[in-house]
């Protein structure tokens, strides 16, 4: 769970899968010697409905809950330099706050959107028995 750290990116493949890619800023829960709060930033990338539901409906500074696992890859550049990422690829997203603090528009804190899902929509679930604040 954390804060995205830029606008999500909505991208294509050559065969028509939707993909995004985003960075989760995620604080580490003890501080550092001076009293500052550290963060990880995590790379994640989304697939079809899921990468659309992402892109629809998080934005810098949203704050997000993601399931998923861990998957590194490499690939060569151009001038054959050999590049490698770490990253989680989402399986399910769900919302972690009730209200968008920009711009007033709100949103329901329990829709999630799982890629597991054929149906291409988001449930509403309106149990917050599970939410510690």
């Amino acid at each position: 769970m954390g804060r995205l750290t830029r606008d999500p990116e909505l991208r294509t493949t050559p065969s028509g899968v939707s993909t995004c890619s985003f960075t989760v800023a995620v604080d580490r829960r003890y501080k550092s010697a001076d009293g500052q709060t550290q963060a990880d930033f995590i790379s994640v990338v989304a697939w079809r409905q899921t990468a659309e539901f992402v892109s629809k409906y998080f934005s810098k500074g949203s704050r997000i809950l993601i399931t998923g696992s861990i998957q590194t890859r490499t690939w060569d550049d151009q001038e054959g330099k050999k590049h490698y990422v770490t990253e989680v690829v989402a399986e399910d997203v769900e919302f972690c706050e009730s209200k968008r603090s920009e711009g007033g528009s709100s949103y329901n804190g329990g829709a999630s959107q799982s890629s597991a899902s054929d149906s291409g929509y988001f449930a509403i679930d309106d149990d917050d028995s599970g939410v510690p604040f």
